[in-house]
């Protein structure tokens, strides 16, 4: 067989990022439409990835996040996204790198990417310092609709986030 010195994989891989990182830039931009949601799962240990050691103590290995109704600051650079979100009522920020991302999911419409993540380098990852009580915080604004964050920034609700496995979304 020949050796593939164009590296079709990595060209697909790469694009297929773009695409994850055009739909967070524009969610960033224009808050989620319609019934939009996501489910994007991490290496928790990946290079660059940033969490909380609570949170990397209770998700070691990997960590999927929905992003929905209850988060804010989602920040979306070249290589990365970095979103507030809260798990337990605790408001945490979170790096992720797109590098590090194993799959991303939109339910509503039944669309999912799947990433080979087998050469991301797992290392110690940086654990940001516990959140302020949220009476401290900068108030956060949820991404969720353009005109409601230009009304009244909310601040995120004590609900928290969900961690799901994705398994249940599988066909068996």
């Amino acid at each position: 067989m020949a050796t593939d010195h164009i590296r079709y994989d990595v060209l697909a891989r790469d694009a297929l990022r773009g695409v994850l990182r055009k739909v967070l830039t524009d969610a960033a931009s224009h808050g989620l439409p319609g019934e939009h949601h996501f489910f994007i799962t991490f290496v928790s240990k990946a290079e660059g990835v940033k969490l909380s050691s609570r949170l990397l103590a209770q998700y070691p290995e990997e960590m999927t996040i929905i992003l929905q109704h209850q988060f804010w600051d989602l920040t979306v650079l070249e290589d990365r996204f970095e979103v507030g979100l809260s798990f337990g009522g605790i408001p945490e920020r979170l790096v992720v790198p797109f590098s590090a991302i194993k799959s991303f999911l939109d339910p509503s419409v039944k669309f999912g990417l799947q990433f080979d993540t087998s050469d991301v380098a797992e290392v110690a990852p940086e654990t940001l310092p516990a959140a302020p009580a949220p009476s401290a915080l900068s108030v956060p604004t949820p991404a969720t609709d353009k005109a409601e964050t230009a009304e009244e920034p909310t601040p995120p609700s004590q609900g928290g986030a969900e961690v799901v496995r994705l398994d249940r979304f599988r066909k068996k």
